[in-house]
């Protein structure tokens, strides 16, 4: 772990309860005297603390510095990733998390199945649990949108991943990216048309990509 989240890192004096106690003393077995990284998410600080008094329920941290230290990737990527099962959705985030995917949108597209339902709470708590692990500093956006045509009329600089002889990692590479992906089956017919030839992208591989794995395919390509 590389930080602690605590919504008020930052304090001078802080309290640590409940299942941050439990973390920090049972499983990561810090001390009276330790020091400790927080951070909060509102900016690209960490602050560190000394663990001055601790019992079996709560600990007293006091504030020692802290540092603006921003931590996360060089490029920003937007993903318009059309609606797949929240349960394949829930392994590959921390994946995505990891190489500094900076938002995702759910969009419904023509081939989603339309019952799935997304725990925005649960993907938030597998969000905050990878970033401590990484040291990323920001947080990621996760929103639900609605169309894909919707989606593209928001964002038209956006780049479809389909079929395409151009393919991602021999287009040049912007600090400001924006790419769909499709869901299980592709893109229909009436899709594809959304998008000017010149913004379909392809991946360099015979090979038949799930959606999940072509989207960490393309954060690969584009972030690491």
């Amino acid at each position: 772990m590389q930080y602690l989240y605590h919504e008020h890192a930052g304090d001078v004096e802080l309290e640590l309860k409940g299942d941050a106690h439990h973390y920090i003393f049972k499983v990561r077995r810090h001390r009276v005297d330790d020091t400790i990284a927080l951070r909060h998410f509102k900016n690209d600080i960490i602050y560190m603390y000394r663990i001055v008094d601790m019992d079996k329920k709560q600990a007293r941290l006091i504030l020692l510095e802290e540092r603006d230290l921003p931590i996360k990737a060089a490029r920003s990527l937007h993903i318009g990733w059309c609606m797949i099962d929240p349960k394949n959705i829930e392994k590959v985030l921390p994946i995505l998390n990891e190489m500094g995917v900076a938002h995702i949108t759910f969009i419904s597209c023509d081939r989603s199945q339309q019952n799935f339902k997304i725990d925005f709470d649960r993907l938030d708590r597998i969000l905050l649990n990878s970033s401590q692990q990484c040291g990323r500093s920001d947080k990621m956006k996760l929103e639900l949108g609605g169309s894909l045509k919707e989606f593209v009329g928001n964002h038209p600089q956006a780049l479809m991943l389909n079929f395409s002889d151009k393919l991602l990692g021999d287009i040049y590479l912007a600090e400001d990216m924006t790419i769909v992906v499709g869901c299980e089956g592709g893109f229909s017919d009436k899709e594809v048309k959304f998008f000017d030839s010149d913004k379909i992208v392809g991946l360099d591989t015979p090979l038949i990509l799930r959606s999940e794995s072509a989207v960490c395919a393309v954060a690969s390509k584009v972030l690491v």
